[in-house]
């Protein structure tokens, strides 16, 4: 809770993955990579609420073991491979009414700590802000990017680079897909976290990997090895 305002956290965790199978229960350094943000979750103090939305009885079961709320289990029509994630937010926010704020914490960030969701959290009542994202900087610059004609010429992405060194340009951020927060009642205004009143977390890189590929799953296990 946050200025007596209730918060909300849905973890997402679907079975049928088909990029990296059985991602979400994969052990990682000891646990379940979807242990990693149930535990991020329950060290946060800003949050009411944690609740898994799955359709998979294993996911399930490895969450309740970890001590995660499975309040209902997901549709098979929302776990699909084309399923908008902000339809599966919206059927857990219908299940769970009731709160101020909702946060969005994808299993497949694992880095992401406690403090990271407490201070996101924090910085829409300090800006006054409707909706939080978290970022880290792009590791390639935009300014050194470019398109291909239809004839193979390289053509700049953004005509107005002049610069040639790197200290010169502008920072550019992606998001990391790590934490996503918005006023429940704004966000079924505005159907999606991102908008010009969205604010940015910044977080470092070697906190915003984000599980998508084997490659991913391989060097984040060599980055817990090394630390």
């Amino acid at each position: 809770m946050i200025n007596n305002e209730k918060i909300l956290a849905i973890i997402p965790a679907r079975g049928g993955s088909k990029g990296l199978p059985g991602k979400n229960i994969r052990p990682l350094n000891g646990k379940p990579v979807i242990a990693w943000t149930i535990e991020a979750a329950h060290n946060a103090t800003c949050l009411d609420r944690v609740i898994l939305s799955s359709d998979c009885e294993t996911i399930i079961h490895t969450a309740q073991t970890y001590g995660c709320e499975v309040p209902f289990v997901r549709a098979a029509k929302l776990a699909q491979d084309e399923t908008p994630m902000m339809d599966v937010v919206f059927d857990a926010i219908h299940r769970c009414p009731g709160y101020e704020w909702t946060v969005l914490l994808q299993a497949t960030s694992p880095l992401r700590q406690a403090e990271d969701i407490d201070n996101a959290i924090r910085y829409c009542i300090e800006y006054n802000a409707p909706s939080c994202v978290s970022v880290c900087k792009a590791q390639e610059n935009p300014h050194w990017m470019y398109t291909l004609s239809p004839d193979n010429k390289m053509q700049t992405l953004i005509k107005e680079n002049t610069s040639t060194r790197r200290q010169d340009l502008p920072d550019f951020y992606s998001l990391n897909g790590a934490i996503y927060i918005a006023r429940t009642d704004w966000l079924f205004r505005n159907h999606q976290f991102l908008s010009p009143e969205t604010i940015a977390y910044v977080m470092p890189a070697e906190r915003s990997i984000d599980i998508d590929t084997e490659n991913d799953f391989l060097y984040l296990q060599l980055l817990l090895q090394r630390t």
